[in-house]
C-alpha cells in the first residue's frame, strides 16, 4: 500500500517541473540542490516509479511525474485556499472582506456598495482587489479575496461546478458617438444604421472586440477598426475627437467623457452579465454575508435606476 504523499516534497517536484532543474527549483524554495535531490528521491520511493529524468537541458517528468505534478498543483492550491479562510476566521473579531472586482465595475457599481457598507459597518476592514477576469479567477480560487464580481456573455459563460455564482445585474451594450457626430442628437439607433461607420474597438483581444464583431455579423456587416486602445477611456477620448465610435458596456461609460454622447442600441449587441462569485466550499463569515446582502439590495436599486434611465447623464 502507498504510503501518505508528503506535501513538501509535492511542492519540490512540482517546482523542479516548473522550472525545469533542481538547481532552479532549489533557489525559489531557498533549499540546497542536494536537499531537493534528496526530497525527490524520497518521494519517488514512496510512489514507487520514477518521476523524472534527466536531459541535457535539465529534468523533465515521466508520464507518472505529469500526473502527480498536476494533483500536486491542485493540493498546494486547496492549501493556500485553507490557510486564507483560517485567516478570515480568526479575524473576525474585528471583521474584514476581501472583495475581487474588475475594472468597469469597480469604477461605476462597487462604490456606491463600498460607501454604503462602509457607512453601516465602520468597524469592518475591507480589502479591495481589482483584477482582469483571469487573475479574479486565480485570485478566488487561492482563497486570496472571498467574494469577486466577475462577468460573462452568453457564449463564455462561467462554470457553476468551479464557483457559486449570484447573478448581480444584466447590463446593455451601448453606443459611443461623438458630441458632434450626426448621431449625437438621438437617443436609440440600430446596429444596421452603422454600416457605413469606423469603429474604436479595446486592444488585445478584449471581449468587447468579440461583442462588436458579432452585432456587425447580426446587422449583416463587418466593422471597419480605426483604432485599437488599451483602456475605455482612451477609447472614449479617441471617439470624441472623431476617429470613430465605439461599443462598450454600460458600466464602462456611466462617466462618460464630456465630449460624447452615449446612445442605446435597439436590441443589436449581447447584453453583459454581473455576477457574484465565491468558492462551494468556503466557510461564509458574517461581514461576507452581510456585505453580500448589502451588494445584492444596491445592485436591485441599480437595475431599477437603469431600466428608468436615472442612472445615464445627459452629455454637454
Amino acid at each position: 500500500m502507498m504510503e501518505v504523499l508528503d506535501i513538501k516534497r509535492l511542492q519540490v517536484l512540482l517546482k523542479v517541473v516548473e522550472t525545469g532543474s533542481v538547481s532552479a527549483a532549489a533557489d525559489e524554495l531557498f533549499y540546497t540542490p542536494s536537499a531537493v535531490s534528496q526530497q525527490l528521491r524520497k518521494l519517488e520511493e514512496e510512489v514507487g516509479q520514477p518521476l523524472l529524468r534527466r536531459r541535457s537541458r535539465g529534468m523533465v517528468p515521466t508520464d507518472a511525474g505529469h500526473v502527480l505534478a498536476g494533483h500536486a498543483r491542485t493540493i498546494l492550491r486547496q492549501m493556500d485556499a485553507a490557510v486564507a479562510d483560517l485567516a478570515s476566521l480568526a479575524g473576525l473579531h474585528g471583521g474584514s472582506v476581501s472583495v475581487g472586482t474588475f475594472p468597469t465595475a469597480g469604477g461605476s457599481f462597487l462604490p456606491l456598495v463600498i460607501s454604503r457598507f462602509r457607512h453601516e459597518y465602520p468597524a469592518v476592514k475591507l480589502d479591495v482587489r481589482s483584477q482582469r477576469l483571469e487573475g479574479l479567477v486565480d485570485l478566488l480560487g487561492r482563497g486570496e479575496v472571498g467574494l469577486c464580481l466577475l462577468w460573462e456573455y452568453a457564449w463564455n459563460p462561467l462554470d457553476p461546478k468551479q464557483f457559486d455564482l449570484t447573478p448581480v445585474f444584466d447590463e446593455p451594450t451601448v453606443l459611443v458617438v461623438g458630441s458632434e457626430h450626426q448621431l449625437a442628437g438621438r437617443t436609440h439607433v440600430a446596429m444596421a444604421d452603422l454600416k457605413s461607420e469606423q469603429w474604436i474597438v479595446r486592444a488585445n483581444d478584449h471581449p468587447v472586440a468579440e461583442v462588436l464583431e458579432r452585432s456587425c455579423r447580426a446587422a449583416g456587416f463587418t466593422p471597419r477598426i480605426s483604432f485599437q486602445a488599451n483602456d475605455y477611456q482612451e477609447a472614449q477620448a479617441m471617439v470624441s475627437v472623431g476617429l470613430g465610435i465605439a461599443l462598450a458596456p454600460f458600466s464602462a461609460v456611466v462617466n462618460h467623457h464630456p465630449g460624447v454622447k452615449v446612445l442605446s442600441l435597439e436590441g443589436d449587441a449581447p447584453s453583459r452579465r454581473v455576477v457574484l462569485a465565491q468558492r462551494h466550499d468556503r466557510v461564509r463569515a458574517p461581514a461576507e454575508v452581510a456585505f453580500q446582502s448589502l451588494l445584492l439590495q444596491v445592485a436591485e436599486e441599480w437595475r431599477h435606476d437603469l431600466e428608468n434611465g436615472a442612472l445615464s447623464r445627459p452629455s454637454p
